[in-house]
């Protein structure tokens, strides 16, 4: 049997890509109950236990958002800016 038949294969992995954790529009409102806070930054969410220390945070638009709050993230959806914005907050990316 030929070498390259022998030797076994393995995928790609991309090394410049950027892996997200995904909170939804629900999640930040249960956040904005419980801790009454008019800003939802990356360190409160890591306070909080969503997500962890090296976690990128996108916000996506599942849910709804009743309260007005000024989100900060390193990404999000068009749906979830509009959400946000449809209520007053506001939506900042940081890096």
């Amino acid at each position: 049997m030929p070498l390259q038949r022998r030797i076994p294969k393995f995928g790609f992995k991309n090394n410049n890509k950027i892996y997200f954790k995904a909170l939804n529009l629900d999640a930040l409102e249960q956040l904005a109950q419980k801790t009454k806070a008019s800003a939802l930054t990356v360190q409160l969410m890591i306070d909080n236990g969503i997500v962890g220390k090296k976690d990128s945070v996108k916000i996506l638009g599942r849910g709804e958002l009743k309260s007005k709050v000024s989100v900060e993230a390193h990404a999000f959806s068009e749906t979830a800016t509009k959400a946000i914005e449809n209520v007053g907050g506001s939506a900042t990316t940081v890096k």
